[in-house]
């Protein structure tokens, strides 16, 4: 019995992992599960778009906590990140850039288009470790910035009843998170940045990225032509 119950815990798993990773289920209905979740309208929104999938149909599990592999997935999948236009000399591996990740993992794609799009992701990224709200949210931003060629502002720091709690590596991104409105602090005025971020949460974060971007389009590159006279 307990054998059994070890396997269905496993597999259990590993269907939350891919459904929330890639588009396993079709974005058709509604989930049945946020019925509590301030942000299930954003999420029913990345749903219908094909960015978020649930375990099944219409179960979300919005509580559900997410790895470093899931939030970067995530990432790459709504900011539309990819290697298209990169010509590599050998078949590129996840752990060419990344040596704790598995190379036949469901994720090695998207640890390799986030590591050739530069978003910032540390060389000793364990991809099964489950993130917290100050990690995602630090990705995220730099993700965002970076994919959106957003020019660099000076912002008046916000100050929040847990700022001590700050990983200091963190403060810039997560300032920069709450000016731009892409994360918000609770009712206490706490950020939480060591409580494991949720799916739900990680999904309203993202979420709200790329609304920003939709309002504050990349500045059109215009090509140098050299006229002869």
């Amino acid at each position: 019995m307990k054998k059994s119950l070890k396997l269905f815990t496993v597999s259990a798993a590993t269907v939350l992992t891919l459904t929330f990773a890639s588009q396993s289920f079709a974005a058709t209905g509604t989930f049945s599960d946020l019925g509590n979740i301030a942000s299930k309208d954003k999420i029913a929104t990345l749903q219908q778009k094909g960015y978020v999938n649930g375990i099944s149909a219409n179960r979300f599990l919005p509580d559900a906590k997410i790895t470093a592999a899931q939030g970067i997935q995530l990432i790459v999948n709504t900011l539309g990140l990819n290697i298209d236009t990169i010509r590599f000399f050998k078949e590129p591996q996840a752990t060419d850039y990344f040596p704790k990740a598995d190379d036949n993992a469901w994720y090695e794609e998207a640890l390799i288009i986030a590591a050739n799009n530069d978003i910032g992701l540390p060389a000793d990224l364990d991809p099964d470790k489950i993130w917290t709200r100050e990690e995602f949210t630090h990705q995220l931003i730099l993700a965002t910035e970076k994919h959106g060629r957003l020019p660099m502002i000076n912002i008046k720091p916000i100050e929040f009843g847990d700022l001590d709690d700050l990983t200091i590596d963190y403060n810039g991104t997560i300032q920069r998170a709450l000016v731009l409105k892409i994360a918000s602090l609770d009712a206490q005025g706490n950020f939480n940045p060591k409580v494991e971020i949720t799916r739900a949460e990680a999904a309203e974060l993202v979420y709200n990225a790329v609304e920003y971007l939709e309002a504050h389009p990349a500045p059109t590159q215009t090509p140098v032509v050299d006229v002869e006279e």
